[in-house]
């Protein structure tokens, strides 16, 4: 049943941010603290995020409130807002699901405190929450992109490419000039026609200063978004730097599979993971091993993993403590309602099977081939969310 009505919490629970009339809708810029962005953030999809953030914030017990409300608002680290939004959910998800979860409470031989114990029905289970990112662009470069992102270009927008970067952050004044004046000369229907009448490539322009070189392509905007002073001027950033990683999950998994001892239980790392492209199979293969396909006798061929997953490497019987990880890929407010948690189950015999909630996928580990069954229900059953929250759409857009 759906429990969520918008603008029903705005009056009585605003315990996390401010209750305030918002009017700056702009994206958020790349140096701009993620706690900032969702406290400055105008518009009814921003709205309804605070207001269900703020909501599941107070089904917190009294006890854990401040530390979550105070890692909520750290614009000293995004990982701090990201780790406790993902906590939030899942305490949430396990609420509907109509569990009982105490926060911290110290369990194992170690007696440490794990995030959440949790009671349904008859059985009680761990849940261990960690969120994990690819690394994001330099402090540097991110500085950079909002200076240049707020130049104003009522005419064009620009893709950047940063060809090399210096040490140290450049004389900004000197790049805003020359990107400006090359801007200005420039004349966007000339261009158009150069384009698609000649053939020609879109206007080019590098700047370079010390140990920098940066390089932009104009690209002319429609003629009825032109002259807007609140439009962004890059159109296109530049490609990553860091190499794409699929150990993630491996990483987590491994940082959290040990930490409590025998716990007697069965025990899920629940891992949110922010990442550029998702993969099952990564996954797939770092809790399980590398597949291999090798020929039987007869000419048949058969699938087996080698024994370099989480689950399948030798002299590992630690990791059996593990029933199960949880994964849920690049989870925030926009997707709360549509992403589909998948519970990647230990094929180790040693393990305690994991208890499954009906809004989980699953996979297991069968003949070497991993099997997946999808959730019973949609994960908005369990957050009380209408299947398409947040109604409309995160930025609104800006006419003339």
């Amino acid at each position: 049943m759906e429990k969520y009505q918008q603008g029903d919490l705005r009056s009585s629970l605003m315990a996390v941010y401010t209750d305030r009339i918002r009017t700056d809708s702009s994206p958020q810029r790349g140096t701009e603290p993620d706690a900032e962005f969702y406290e400055r953030m105008a518009g009814p999809f921003w709205d309804q995020a605070r207001d269900v953030i703020t909501e599941w914030w107070s089904h917190l017990p009294e006890h854990a409130q401040r530390g979550f409300r105070k890692r909520l608002l750290d614009r000293n680290s995004n990982a701090n807002v990201s780790s406790a939004l993902w906590e939030l959910y899942l305490h949430e998800m396990l609420l509907g699901a109509g569990c009982t979860v105490e926060i911290e409470r110290p369990l194992g031989s170690r007696g440490k405190t794990p995030d959440f114990l949790v009671t349904r029905g008859d059985e009680q289970f761990v849940v261990e929450a960690i969120w994990t990112s690819e690394r994001a662009d330099d402090a540097l470069t991110a500085a950079l992109l909002d200076t240049i992102d707020r130049l104003p270009s009522p005419n064009f927008r620009v893709s950047v490419t940063i060809n090399r970067a210096g040490s140290t952050a450049p004389q900004q004044k000197r790049l805003k000039a020359g990107l400006t004046r090359w801007l200005a000369e420039l004349d966007p229907d000339h261009a158009i026609a150069d384009l698609m009448q000649r053939h020609r490539p879109l206007p080019s322009y590098t700047w370079q200063e010390a140990d920098w070189s940066i390089s932009f392509m104009a690209f002319p905007r429609d003629p009825g978004r032109r002259g807007i002073p609140s439009s962004r001027t890059i159109g296109m950033y530049p490609p990553m730097k860091e190499p794409l990683r699929s150990d993630l999950v491996l990483e987590a998994v491994r940082r959290k599979g040990k930490k409590y001892g025998e716990l007697s239980m069965p025990f899920i790392v629940a891992v949110g993971q922010a990442t550029y492209f998702p993969e099952d199979d990564d996954i797939g293969n770092s809790l399980y091993g590398r597949p291999i396909e090798y020929t039987r006798s007869g000419d048949s061929s058969a699938l087996r993993r080698l024994p370099d997953g989480y689950w399948t490497t030798p002299h590992t019987d630690s990791h059996s403590r593990v029933s199960g990880v949880l994964v849920v890929n690049n989870p925030g407010p926009w997707n709360w309602t549509k992403n589909t948690p998948v519970l990647w189950c230990s094929p180790n015999s040693r393990s305690i099977d994991a208890p499954v909630l009906p809004t989980w996928g699953t996979a297991h580990l069968a003949s070497g081939q991993v099997e997946r069954q999808p959730p019973a229900a949609p994960a908005s059953t369990a957050l009380g969310l209408p299947e398409d929250w947040p109604i409309g759409g995160p930025f609104q857009r800006h006419t003339r």
